[in-house]
């Protein structure tokens, strides 16, 4: 199911508000569940981190504005669930964020350089895997065959 930002739909009896967060890709979603004060952050806000921008549609200013304006508006007590952590963590809450990390606590011209300084490998799956996320997980035979010559180097 495609959604967009402003969208809402029920999840069985719950509601989800669905809010842009684009910058780690254009396509990144944060899902919020209001009546139970939770929010799905994705690879947009990671526990004390964020997603990385410099690959395919990632882009560190449009980054933080997704951050500091649909997330961190959210209520402080909310809690948060990024799409993974490298770290074992699993939840946080906006209002640590908002303190604590110490990515997105910088000024967003110093957030910036920090991640353009970041130097990280490029993924080895990430041709195959950005395109097929934003066809709701749809892989072309000619990608897919691509990945498998990446996997056997």
């Amino acid at each position: 199911m495609f959604v967009e930002h402003g969208d809402s739909f029920m999840f069985g009896e719950q509601v989800v508000d669905c809010r842009a967060t684009p910058g780690h890709t254009a396509g990144c979603m944060t899902y919020v569940l209001p009546e139970h004060a939770i929010a799905f952050t994705g690879d947009a806000l990671l526990i004390r981190a964020c997603g990385r921008t410099d690959f395919q549609q990632g882009n560190s200013e449009t980054l933080y504005d997704s951050v500091h304006n649909q997330i961190f508006t959210l209520p402080d007590h909310f809690q948060l669930y990024p799409g993974h952590d490298y770290m074992g963590f699993s939840v946080t809450t906006v209002a640590e964020e908002k303190i604590l990390n110490p990515r997105l606590t910088l000024s967003k011209e110093k957030f910036v350089k920090f991640m353009k300084d970041l130097n990280l490998a490029y993924p080895k799956l990430i041709d195959v895997s950005v395109p097929a996320n934003l066809k709701c997980g749809e892989i072309s035979r000619q990608a897919l065959l691509g990945s498998e010559q990446i996997l056997n180097k």
